[in-house]
């Protein structure tokens, strides 16, 4: 008997799937976050989580009913794609979309897995989707699935609205949908009426699907109105992901959802792998989608209408302070949670890139920020806008003293 083959060592290689898999957020926070500045207390204006400063709790109404559904939670599996009756429930918060109804929504364990949901059902390996640029970290679930993201490009001079003719440019023969995000992280961006039914028209002319990310639906200071693109679609279909995480201030729930607003049964074929899709995972939380029909029907409007105007409040402390500081140009935040703050580097000739800048801010005056380059838009600064009002005012007047060291005009110095 011929003796076998040796394996002389170990040679585990990593797949495709999980060197792609990258979070650009993650690995900044884990490779380069910066060590701050001992003799200040640190503000940290990072993390897209409205609940981790205090200041923005959940409704009481929504603890409440999770306690109550716990009692007479049997914990057992539900239906891959959700209960039936939280899947209603949905669907009548939803009506503002048009006729929804428990068949066209899927539960999801978080927003991220109903856009990984919505991407790999209408898109195969070496096919693209079009992603917004500045944007949140969509590249995560679709380069790791050995699908190709093609950016567009938003417009800071216009609100950062998208650039249609950009958009239209990135779109060939192997685009399956275009991915929208409104109101957007990191812009803080709301896209009027007028802008959706233009983008809503480059969709119907290349026959390309909408997935539109609303996780911050409803989340717009007080004198913007938020549009769905499904209220606006009468032709294409949109895959609207949403859920509790952020308006309902409950990231830790993990409890979110894809509705899908077909126009023409167009998505009839994509249905059917919905169910295979989302049956790849164990199912959302059961104790979570018995308590969801009481918190989507009974937490009051007030509630949102607080919220908001606080964002808005704080948007403006952040706005007011920084419009006027040298080498600094902040967008105004009209929705979500975020702002950025263009950073003209020619200004600061010691200072590389916003990465840099960033990183030396963090070093100096201990503010912590996430720059731009995260969002594959370099050039600006995220803030976010959920600390208390002191914090931001404070980590306003740090920057301005940075950025007082740091700036030359050098339009003056050639005088």
């Amino acid at each position: 008997m011929a003796a076998s083959k040796i394996i002389k060592k170990w040679n585990i290689l990593p797949t495709e799937f999980s060197k792609n898999s990258i979070n650009p957020l993650r690995l900044l926070w884990e490779t380069q976050q910066p060590k701050g500045n001992p003799k200040l207390k640190e503000i940290h204006l990072q993390p897209g989580d409205p609940t981790l400063y205090g200041n923005f709790p959940p409704h009481p109404i929504i603890a409440k009913a999770i306690s109550d559904a716990a009692l007479n939670d049997k914990f057992s599996y539900v239906e891959c794609l959700g209960s039936r009756i939280a899947r209603q429930a949905v669907a009548d918060y939803s009506q503002h979309m048009g006729k929804i109804t428990a068949d066209d929504i899927i539960l999801t364990t978080g927003c991220s897995m109903a856009v990984e949901v919505a991407i790999r059902s209408l898109a195969n390996p070496d096919e693209n989707v079009l992603v917004p640029r500045p944007s949140w970290n969509y590249s995560t679930w679709i380069h790791g699935s050995g699908i190709l993201a093609k950016y567009y490009n938003l417009n800071p001079e216009k609100e950062w609205e998208i650039d249609l003719e950009d958009l239209q440019n990135k779109i060939d023969k192997k685009t399956k949908a275009i991915i929208v995000n409104s109101p957007g992280n990191p812009c803080g961006n709301v896209f009027s009426k007028n802008h959706i039914l233009d983008i809503i028209e480059i969709a119907e002319k290349n026959c390309l699907p909408i997935i539109s990310d609303e996780i911050y639906e409803f989340f717009t200071i007080p004198s913007v109105k938020f549009y769905s693109f499904a209220t606006l679609s009468k032709t294409v279909p949109v895959l609207v992901c949403s859920g509790l995480t952020k308006r309902f201030l409950t990231p830790g729930i993990r409890l979110d959802w894809v509705i899908v607003n077909d126009r023409g049964d167009k998505l009839k074929e994509i249905r059917k792998g919905f169910q295979n899709i989302a049956g790849r995972n164990f199912y959302p939380n059961s104790t979570v989608q018995h308590a969801l029909p009481k918190i989507l029907s009974e937490v009051p409007q007030s509630f949102f209408d607080k919220n908001n105007q606080m964002i808005h409040n704080n948007a403006k402390i952040v706005y007011d302070r920084l419009k006027n500081v040298p080498g600094l140009n902040p967008i105004m935040s009209k929705g979500a949670i975020y702002m950025l703050i263009g950073i003209k580097l020619e200004k600061f000739p010691n200072i590389n890139s916003s990465l840099e800048f960033m990183q030396r801010l963090a070093n100096e005056q201990s503010v912590f920020t996430f720059p731009s380059e995260v969002f594959n838009f370099p050039g600006f600064l995220r803030f976010v806008l959920t600390s208390h009002d002191e914090a931001l005012v404070e980590a306003c007047e740090r920057l301005s003293k940075f950025c007082e060291k740091y700036y030359k005009d050098k339009t003056y110095e050639t005088l």
